[in-house]
């Protein structure tokens, strides 16, 4: 058996990709549009998984993007689940990381307090989970004294 991916559906692919690409930095590996089916289907890599992504069509976040109807609505889904849990990603620091990511306007939701861990939500409230490489940091200011924002 291997690992695949983990599909997210998205309601604005726009704002999805902002966040996965342009804010927690993830590369597009491939993208298939079903005019059929009215949708799309985005295929993202962390930058350190993309030479294995390409190979192995492994390990990837994939986007589900189903297209506004002939009235301009586009699919109604419920609540996000607490069922689906989290993406989890390692970082090699956790601190710029997260500064880049607030920069970028996302929510810290958990701060890296202890130099290892933080959560944040995508557009779509799905929870990603931030990881520091090798062994924790020390704790710094100002994340080490920020509470929590929300649920993650």
């Amino acid at each position: 058996m291997q690992y695949l991916h983990t599909m997210v559906r998205v309601r604005d692919l726009e704002k999805s990709l902002a966040f996965y690409c342009g804010a927690l930095g993830l590369v597009e590996t491939s993208r298939y549009d079903n005019e059929g089916g009215r949708f799309s289907l985005i295929f993202l890599a962390a930058p350190d998984d993309l030479d294995r992504a390409k190979k192995d069509k492994a390990p990837l976040v994939e986007l589900t993007y189903n297209w506004p109807d002939e009235n301009g609505k586009t699919e109604q889904f419920s609540e996000p689940s607490r069922n689906f849990g989290h993406l989890a990603y390692r970082v090699e620091n956790i601190y710029e990381t997260c500064e880049k990511l607030q920069a970028a306007g996302v929510e810290i939701l958990r701060p890296p307090r202890d130099g290892h861990m933080a959560f944040i939500r995508s557009p779509d409230q799905i929870s990603v989970e931030l990881l520091q490489a090798g062994d924790a940091l020390p704790p710094v200011e100002p994340w080490k004294s920020m509470p929590n924002q929300g649920s993650w």
